[in-house]
This record gives C-alpha cells, structure tokens and sequence, in this order.
C-alpha cells in the first residue's frame, strides 16, 4: 500500500469514527431529555419507573386536595377514572388549578407510589382534554355502565 493510500484510509477511519461518536452523543442527550406521558392507569400499571422523570395527565380527583399548613406544599390525588395517582407538590399552583379540573403534572414517581411533581399545568380550556385521558375516561364511564346494567338485570 502507498503512504497516500495509507493517509487517505486513516483520515477515512478517523471520519468515521468521529462521526460514530458525534450521533452516540447525540443519542444519549436526546434520551435523556426525552419526557414520557402516561395515564395514571398506566403509571399503576407499572409503565412507569421509579425515579423516572415523566409527565402525567388527568383529573384533579373530588375532595383530594389537602395544602399543608404554614407551607407551599400541596397534597391531591389525578386520576383518569380508572386508576388514582396520589401527588405532592411543593410551590405556586396555577390560578386554574381545582377539583375536577384537567391537569398535566411533570415530575418523578417515588418509591412510596407518590408522584413528585416539580411542575403542575392546568387546562385553561375545560373542554380540552389529552387525547389519552379522554380515552381513558370514557373507557371508565363504559365499564361502569356495563355494570350497572348487569346489576340491574342479572342473567
């Protein structure tokens, strides 16, 4: 092989392996900074793992909110119907922040089942649901009319 040949392979490998390295870099930043959505039928599922950062979304449960006293910490529960997440949060809620409200919160799951959220969005729009939720939801009125119609009627 000719010393021209033999730089123009090095230089080619050298490319190859810098370019090898730039996208596994790439990669690794992009999955970290990648955030999953769930349910909270899917977070009791177990699709979500401890310590993992994700969002979730659904309702503010009926007569779930408990604020701490002398404290900006905030204790209230998001369900989807189905499945019923407790949450603790610590800070300044959304002035569209109550009961039976549509939220999304971000944050991690802890060990006890409790999501820790660092941040709570409210819907300003009470039509507007994400698209999982609905589906959730209305999949949890079905069933309960399923079985209330077969308590009613019994074979």
């Amino acid at each position: 092989m000719t010393p021209a040949r033999r730089r123009r392979l090095i230089v080619v490998a050298v490319i190859v392996v810098g370019v090898a390295i730039a996208v596994a870099l790439g990669l690794q930043a992009f999955r970290k900074n990648l955030l999953y959505y769930f349910t909270p039928a899917q977070v009791a599922a177990g699709n979500a793992h401890v310590g993992q950062s994700f969002r979730m979304g659904g309702l503010v449960a009926m007569g779930s909110v408990v604020r701490t006293p002398g404290s900006m910490t905030v204790h209230f529960t998001v369900t989807d119907m189905q499945k019923s997440i407790p949450v603790v949060y610590t800070g300044i809620l959304p002035d569209l922040f109550r009961q039976g409200q549509g939220i999304v919160v971000s944050g991690t799951l802890g060990k006890n089942g409790v999501f820790v959220a660092d941040q709570v969005l409210a819907k300003h729009d009470a039509k507007y649901m994400p698209p999982e939720v609905e589906a959730a939801i209305k999949k949890a009125q079905m069933q309960q009319r399923q079985t209330a119609s077969l308590a009613k009627d019994p074979p």
